[in-house]
This record gives C-alpha cells, structure tokens and sequence, in this order.
C-alpha cells in the first residue's frame, strides 16, 4: 500500500474497490466449480451406488429362488429346470441395467466372476446337478455381499468428498465477507478522510524602502 502514497485517495478507494471484485470473481468462480463437483457425487452416490444396490437386492432375490427350487423336494427334475431357468432370465434382464452403471475396476472383477457363477449354475441346470447348483448359488451371494460392501464404500467416499467440498465452501465463504467487511472499511476511510495540502510559503523580497 506504500506505492500508492502518492495517489489521492479517492484513487486508492478505487484500486481497493478492482481488488474487491477480483477477489469476489474468483471466489464466485471457485465456488461454482466446487458447486458442480458436488452435484455429480450426489449422482454418483444415487445412480451408482443407490440404484447398484438395488440392483444387487434383487440379484440376491432371484438366487434364493433358484436355490430354494434346487433343493426343494416337491419339485420334480422338469418343475425344477423350468423354475430355474426363468430365475436365469430375470438374471439376465438385470445384467442389462447393471452393466449401464458406471462400475470400478474391482467392481467389475467381482461382476465378471458372479456371470461366471451365473453361467455354471444354468450348465448346471441342464444337466440337473442340483446340489452344485446351490453351491454354485451360495457363491454368486458371496460375490454379491462383496459387491454390495464395495458400493458402501464408495458412496461413503463420495459422500465424504462432497462434504468436505462444501466445508470449503463455507470457508471461502466466511474469508470473502471478512475481506469484504476490512477492505470496505479502509475505503470508507480513504473517501472521507481528506488529502492534507501542503503549502509552502513564498517568502517576500525585502523592501528597499
């Protein structure tokens, strides 16, 4: 501020006032940006994690079914193979869905190895292997549970990402009112505080008188 001690002061309220609005662009900038992070965790966490899981619930439900079917005495073989496959098909419908959600690597490591589980259990069914089609279902809910814990974590760091976003926010926030409330008040008192002159006194010639 010491450059500007040879400006007047209406002068310097001026180029305060340009870093006010600089400050505040930026600020609004940021916080714009930080603002869009935020919304596409929250979509993130809804259509990734939330429908995912959803996804996930009725996986679980259909095999189950295809469990109970397998082991259940009632049913003879061509009940059983008829059950079963249409608990493959309503698999299969959902496959379709859950391949359209954005999935991390792990995630699709563990969705490659539960098709695998999937494809067994319909071999299976052909050829009536009953008892390895309830294994074989135990382990496509193994995989499930781990998917399912996987989409915990993720929507917690999501979660947690767009928290910590929005504490910054309220940070910049609260530095932008406090800048504003101090360089308001250095304005204020360069506009009503006047310049001091100096006037240098000419001294008269002596009289010859």
């Amino acid at each position: 501020m010491s450059g500007l001690k040879k400006y007047s002061n209406k002068t310097k309220a001026a180029f305060i006032l340009l870093i006010v609005m600089v400050i505040i662009l930026f600020n609004n900038f940021n916080t714009l940006h930080n603002s869009k992070k935020t919304n596409e965790d929250i979509n993130a966490i809804f259509n990734d994690r939330l429908v995912v899981e959803h996804y996930i619930f009725q996986y679980a439900n259909e095999l189950h079914s295809i469990k109970a079917n397998a082991i259940k005495t009632q049913l003879n073989d061509t009940q059983k193979i008829e059950a079963i496959a249409i608990a493959l098909g309503n698999i299969q419908n959902i496959d379709i869905l859950y391949l359209k959600t954005v999935l991390t690597p792990r995630e699709k490591s563990f969705f490659k190895s539960f098709l695998a589980s999937c494809t067994a259990i319909k071999e299976q069914n052909r050829n009536k292997n009953w008892i390895q089609i309830a294994n074989s279902s135990n382990q496509a809910l193994e995989i499930l549970a781990k998917l399912s814990n996987l989409q915990i974590k993720e929507g917690k760091f999501k979660l947690d990402h767009a928290t910590a976003i929005h504490n910054g926010n309220n940070s910049l926030g609260e530095l932008e009112i406090a800048l504003l409330v101090i360089l308001t008040g250095i304005t204020t008192y360069l506009l009503l505080t006047k310049k001091n002159k100096i006037k240098v006194k000419i001294p008269e010639a002596p009289s010859l008188n």
